[in-house]
């Protein structure tokens, strides 16, 4: 059984649970360009949808660092076909630095046919058209440590030497238990892969909201890349996971600590402005036909919230 997930690549067991693929193209883009791709300001594109919570990392990445005028950044649309993210916000439905409707010509020129999903975020080079990387974790980690160079003098350190093996552990637990968790439980396929991926989840933000309540961020006092990671799923959980993925034990705004947490980092420079309510619905909601056969987008919920105070200064 197969369905399309926001980067094309969902997948399922046989117990009728969820597993995503993580096979990435994986080539990174470093200081010495030992790989064939050096850092290089204005050479790459990345590509990446406002709606798909991987590809948002990297935008928000990318602004904290400061490296909007080295890294131009593409966007398509929020819904996509079986085959390719496109880019319905462009005049005429082209890419304006690439020239591409489709994110799949991209991949094309490097391996043609690619065989695998069309994925967000991508990295681009614009000189050839080509695609660098899909490797989303491997993105935002070689943005801070390869391109510090050309990060902004007040940039926040998202990966602090003396936290980063506590961090690490902490990120693995967000992104199996919470990022990939609403996904467990959206795509289940059986009652029992539900009953457990809800458990699961819903185990991870009581742990994240003790976590949370006698410090300002994940780590400490000072942003880093676990609370980017997390944002990105906190920002999605009233509007699409509660009810599209039956995440309903009850919603964000209902959990004290994580609903100020998130409304925090909404409100910090480089998060809420990556953000769009609108895309990230009609993205779920029309196309997880799986899900939701109907394409219906709902009108709510009320998202005003996200700028009240939020008392955590």
């Amino acid at each position: 059984m197969g369905a399309r997930d926001d980067d094309l690549t969902q997948t399922y067991v046989e117990t009728g649970g969820f597993d995503r693929d993580m096979s990435y193209l994986p080539d990174r883009i470093t200081r010495d360009g030992a790989g064939g791709w050096p850092v290089e300001p204005g050479r790459y594109r990345l590509v990446a949808a406002r709606a798909c919570p991987w590809a948002s990392r990297a935008i928000v990445v990318r602004e904290l660092l400061g490296l909007e005028d080295v890294i131009s950044l593409g966007t398509p649309g929020p819904t996509h076909d079986k085959n390719s993210w496109t880019f319905d916000l462009d005049p005429g439905g082209r890419d304006p630095v690439l020239g591409i409707e489709r994110l799949q010509e991209a991949y094309f020129a490097r391996v043609p046919d690619y065989p695998r999903g069309i994925t967000v975020p991508a990295m681009v080079d614009v000189p050839t058209g080509k695609v660098v990387t899909n490797d989303f974790p491997q993105i935002t980690e070689d943005l801070f440590f390869e391109w510090r160079e050309h990060h902004r003098p007040d940039a926040p350190d998202l990966w602090p030497a003396d936290q980063r093996d506590e961090m690490e552990r902490v990120m693995r637990r967000i992104f199996d238990d919470v990022n990939n968790g609403v996904y467990r439980c959206g795509f289940a396929g059986s009652q029992d892969s539900y009953d457990a991926a809800y458990s699961t989840l819903f185990d991870a933000l009581d742990w994240l909201e003790e976590r949370l309540a006698d410090r300002r961020y994940l780590m400490g006092e000072a942003i880093t890349e676990a609370d980017v990671r997390l944002f990105t799923t906190l920002v999605r959980f009233d509007p699409v996971y509660h009810g599209h993925f039956k995440c309903n034990r009850n919603k964000l705004t209902e959990m004290p600590v994580l609903w100020a947490y998130a409304r925090d980092l909404f409100q910090t420079p480089g998060f809420g402005s990556t953000v769009d309510f609108e895309q990230i619905k009609q993205h779920y909601y029309v196309v997880h036909k799986d899900v939701n056969p109907t394409g219906i987008v709902p009108g709510g919920p009320d998202l005003s919230g996200w700028e009240t105070p939020h008392g955590r200064g």
